[in-house]
């Protein structure tokens, strides 16, 4: 009674029969009792074998429900972790137009690998041609539009975020260069598609996908008033709609670069022949002139300089007075609206192995520290009568010796050639005396010479002295030619 009794929760439609054959066994003699005993034990057989081939599945131990529970959270956690982002490869939505196209080539010229996403990839043929002419050789093209150039087919419009995340991929960089089209004038939503929706879809996305840089591509006096913003926003508000998509970028966390170029329709690729770029901060310029190709390679400069690009509003326009400097140094000059990560340090960067063997001793005798010779004892300190002694006055001993090496040092001549002195050559004889001036007589008084009295010799050869000419041309004073005639008087 007892087995069948905890058979029961089983709820087997076999239950109640056995519940029934076993109260019938009860009743009988109690001869009867080890045959309905091993009835029962037959029964119980049937009842467990009918119950595991049930579609009821038996009760799982309570440690099977968290050993699956740990399982799904790993895979969670695997799937959640976003793929690594690839330095060199850039998403590019627009590529086809104007300012998109142009940038791609300059993105391949720099050496990063593009992916560029259009509606339809039919309309992208002409793009891959202009890349493959971009090498004279036919291999090197093939293999540059292979592998620098990737096109995606992506609807900003009307694909939902998952797809456009998955066009992004592994792309570092975000570049959005979409615009309403002038041709399709009559197309009221236009701009709002195009230049908002689309624009704040793939910013979604890029957000989602975790980008580390966003450059968007929108136009001047987006946050003018009056003319002649009143102008283009005739169509149908283009440039509002356009502030609209900034806003969305900003608020979106990404680092980012809005650029706002002036007008593009007119000029033609050679326009920066002859109008050198400027760079200036948002709100400066209310008009001007930029070509396609010199706003791509500022989306160039940007990719490869993010960090000076990084969170800035910068207005491009061309002029003929304006220096030829640097874009790198253009973009630098504008503020930035936050503050750009330092930078890694090598140190940073380096593998944790380098790092644990940093700490190493370069020398294997670090281990044998211990077994160095013990150092020298320090001197014993002299009495308190010589320390007390010692800074009033020196030892006659030490001022001794001072002195004699003092003068030796002064007695010493500092020129080598002194112990030559007596070899110098004799000096000259003084010059003799002028005839004219001396006379040998004895009793000429204004000599001298010839006078018996010694204190008055000085006297004499001072005058002498002073009486020869300092000039050596004074004997040649005949020669002089002969002065001119004084005029004779008239005759009356």
């Amino acid at each position: 009674m007892d087995t069948v009794a905890s058979l029961s929760p089983l709820r087997h439609p076999s239950a109640s029969s056995a519940c029934k054959l076993s109260t019938a066994a009860s009743t009988t003699s109690r001869p009867a009792a080890a045959s309905s005993r091993r009835l029962l034990k037959l029964k119980q057989r049937i009842i467990i074998s009918t119950a595991t081939a049930s579609n009821s599945p038996p009760a799982r131990p309570r440690s099977w429900p968290r050993a699956n529970s740990a399982s799904s959270a790993a895979k969670t956690t695997t799937a959640a972790e976003p793929p690594q982002k690839e330095k060199d490869l850039i998403f590019v939505a627009g590529a086809t137009g104007r300012v998109g196209s142009r940038a791609v080539r300059e993105l391949i010229k720099l050496g990063f690998r593009v992916r560029a996403a259009v509606r339809n990839a039919q309309r992208a043929s002409s793009l891959v041609q202009s890349v493959q002419q971009l090498k004279l050789d036919v291999d090197a093209a093939a293999a540059i539009s292979r592998e620098m150039l990737e096109i995606v087919e992506c609807d900003l419009e009307k694909q939902p975020q998952e797809g456009i995340v998955k066009a992004i991929g592994n792309a570092s960089l975000v570049v959005c260069s979409i615009g309403a089209s002038e041709k399709e004038i009559l197309d009221v939503t236009g701009p709002y598609r195009i230049d908002y929706l689309a624009a704040s879809n793939l910013v979604q996305a890029a957000t989602a996908a975790k980008v580390e840089h966003f450059i968007l591509v929108t136009s001047l006096g987006t946050n003018k008033i009056g003319f002649p913003a009143f102008l283009l926003n005739l169509f149908w508000g283009v440039l509002c709609w356009k502030r609209r998509a900034e806003e969305a970028l900003i608020s979106s966390g990404i680092p980012y670069t809005i650029v706002r170029p002036g007008g593009m329709e007119r000029p033609t690729d050679a326009f920066k022949e002859t109008h050198n770029l400027v760079v200036a901060a948002e709100d400066t310029y209310v008009g001007g002139l930029v070509s396609n190709l010199q706003v791509a390679e500022l989306i160039g400069c940007m990719a490869k300089n993010r960090r000076a690009a990084y969170c800035k509003v910068v207005e491009v326009v061309a002029e003929t007075t304006a220096p030829l400097l640097p874009m790198e140094q253009l973009l630098s000059a504008v503020p930035s609206k936050r503050e750009p990560p330092e930078e890694e340090t090598e140190e940073v960067k380096k593998p944790a192995a380098a790092t644990a063997g940093a700490g190493r001793p370069l020398s294997p005798y670090t281990a044998y520290e211990g077994l160095k010779p013990p150092s020298s004892p320090p001197p014993t300190p002299s009495s308190s009568r010589s320390n007390d002694s010692l800074p009033n006055k020196k030892p006659q001993q030490a001022e001794e010796v001072e002195a004699a090496a003092s003068s030796r040092t002064s007695s010493r001549p500092l020129s080598p050639y002194t112990a030559f002195v007596d070899l110098k050559p004799p000096p000259p004889p003084p010059p003799p005396p002028s005839s004219s001036s001396v006379t040998y007589g004895g009793t000429n008084s204004s000599s001298g010479i010839g006078s018996s009295n010694p204190s008055d010799q000085p006297q004499g050869e001072n005058e002498v002295k002073q009486q020869r000419p300092l000039s050596p041309y004074t004997r040649y004073a005949e020669l002089k030619p002969p002065s001119s005639p004084t005029p004779s008087a008239p005759k009356t």
